[in-house]
């Protein structure tokens, strides 16, 4: 029987959603158990970069007035809410996951394109909750003969689910990093295994890239 969904690691990109200051555990608009991923999410970018392979930070900038926004958070931000806004501290990703001083760009960002980080490194924004929507991710991915979406970042049901779902949808082969992304449950990891999605760990990703 063919295999379609293990995954091929020297063919693997890492995709890092949202772990940006203002969903931090103290940030403007915490996500509860995202500061404790930081650390795993940090080695995997260090492991992915040593490797060779491509690291894709996601990222969200909601503009405050804006109507281009998830329903979700739409009124708020049409009020004049700063959460992820253009330029704040806020809306910068984590300490220790990019090189340090290192911030972005937002105009080049929110202009559709995307911002480079280093050697097959880049930071892309996204207008909702999946990181294939309204993005160039999948022909970024494509073109460098990626089929393996490594998934980290912030809030599982919110981007990170709905990204997993997409890349399956489009034949990437799929892993989530469970101790990197935040608030997972049995539930929700049980919910992606049963579409194909593999369940690793830090350690388990590491391990793979080593012995690629």
């Amino acid at each position: 029987m063919t295999d379609y969904i293990t995954p091929r690691w020297d063919r693997s990109a890492l995709v890092v959603i949202d772990l940006q200051r203002d969903f931090l555990d103290d940030g403007q608009a915490a996500i509860q158990g995202t500061t404790g991923v930081v650390p795993n999410v940090a080695s995997l970018v260090k492991a992915f970069r040593r490797a060779g392979r491509p690291v894709v930070h996601v990222v969200r900038l909601y503009a405050p007035g804006s109507s281009d926004v998830d329903l979700l958070r739409r009124h708020v931000i049409e009020a004049g809410a700063e959460v992820a806004a253009p330029e704040t501290v806020g809306s910068q990703v984590a300490e220790g996951v990019l090189p340090q001083g290192f911030r972005l760009d937002t105009e080049l960002l929110l202009a559709g394109k995307t911002q480079t980080v280093g050697p097959c490194e880049i930071v892309l924004f996204k207008p909702r909750w999946s990181a294939f929507h309204r993005t160039d991710l999948e022909s970024l991915l494509r073109r460098q003969d990626c089929d393996t979406v490594v998934v980290a970042g912030c809030n599982l049901p919110n981007c990170p689910r709905p990204t997993l779902f997409d890349a399956s949808e489009r034949d990437f082969r799929t892993v989530l990093v469970t101790d990197a992304v935040s608030q997972t449950s049995s539930e929700r990891l049980t919910d992606l295994e049963s579409i194909g999605v593999n369940l690793n760990t830090t350690t388990d990703v590491l391990a793979s890239l080593l012995a690629r």
